[in-house]
């Protein structure tokens, strides 16, 4: 997000309103930018945007940690808003597993979220504990999670007359957090509800930015396993629902359709109020690995100036015997 503020000068003292002028816009530019893609992403996702909670619940419920059963990394990365000068990009990496066969679940989610001269990197570790109900053989979990973001902002690219003003300083912040949140499961459905970061913060940056906030933010999502054939399982039909809810921002909610033929390949669209509709296809390359792609089509005013969004997914799983032994491992695909 490079701006540059061209001006000619004549004499010492216009030369120095000059200066004064430019660093005045530099940061007026700079808190407007920086405001609007915050306040735009947050009315979109509440933190990180991502379409593929629908398979890293980590990234919206810690008690989603260990429901693959066996060790499952998912790798994500998502280019928001191509062509816009700024957008944010995301990188995301969730890994979780069982332990005590089947009755606890671990698990951690490292995120990098880039947007302009702002990021905001994060750890977090997840802890679940699981019940097994056996008159709907699902699984009844809760959840927490502890970790922290650093909130950098790193105003290097930025071509300014003058690099005295201390509003422009690297500045890096540290916020600890933690959530919790409760999630159930089955071969029919699948329904949770969860708070992820707790804590919020009214300033970012000690005020340099005072326009940066960390709320608190809601998600409750759901969804059913239908088979389109009653006498073949190899054709499901997978409706669910993701909503948001986030202080001083109006409720969000995703509405997703998905389609799995036999458990290799899935197809499905999103539709993201008031912000975009994604495509999405996912493929079963083999026991152990899982590719994905998405594509948002912007519905916002945004749709004048960006080509959409893109989203990349790598998912792998493997069993560790001495840890899962005989333990019936769910797909992708399953919740």
């Amino acid at each position: 997000m490079r701006k540059r503020i061209r001006g000619e000068s004549v004499g010492n003292n216009q030369q120095s309103k000059g200066n004064e002028l430019s660093i005045v816009n530099c940061r007026l530019l700079t808190l407007v930018v920086i405001t609007i893609l915050w306040s735009v992403s947050a009315k979109g996702q509440q933190n990180i945007l991502s379409s593929q909670y629908l398979y890293n619940g980590l990234l919206i419920n810690p008690a989603y940690a260990g429901s693959h059963v066996q060790l499952s990394a998912t790798l994500t990365y998502r280019n928001q808003w191509v062509n816009l000068d700024g957008a944010p990009t995301t990188g995301t990496l969730g890994v979780h597993t069982s332990l005590k066969r089947g009755k606890v679940g671990v698990g951690m989610l490292i995120t990098n979220d880039h947007i302009g001269s702002y990021t905001n990197s994060g750890a977090f570790f997840s802890y679940a504990y699981m019940i097994k109900i056996p008159q709907t053989k699902g699984v009844f979990s809760m959840g927490v999670q502890v970790g922290a973001n650093n909130f950098k902002a790193d105003f290097s690219a930025l071509n300014l007359r003058s690099t005295i003003d201390p509003s422009f300083i690297n500045i890096s912040e540290f916020r600890p957090n933690v959530g919790g949140g409760i999630f159930y499961y089955d071969k029919k459905m699948f329904a949770g509800f969860s708070a992820p970061d707790l804590v919020s913060y009214d300033k970012i940056f000690n005020g340099a930015l005072d326009a940066l906030r960390t709320p608190r933010y809601y998600y409750l999502n759901a969804g059913l396993k239908l088979r389109v054939n009653r006498l073949s399982d190899k054709i499901m039909l997978h409706p669910s629902f993701l909503l948001r809810i986030q202080d001083g921002t109006p409720v969000s909610m995703d509405f997703n359709l998905n389609l799995v033929y036999d458990e290799q390949i899935s197809i499905g669209s999103s539709y993201r109020t008031g912000d975009a509709i994604t495509t999405f296809i996912n493929l079963k390359i083999s026991e152990k690995f899982y590719v994905g792609y998405f594509y948002d089509w912007v519905t916002s005013d945004l749709n004048s100036y960006s080509r959409g969004s893109h989203e990349l997914m790598l998912n792998y799983r493997t069993r560790i015997r001495n840890v899962h032994k005989d333990l019936d491992c769910p797909q992708l695909f399953s919740h």
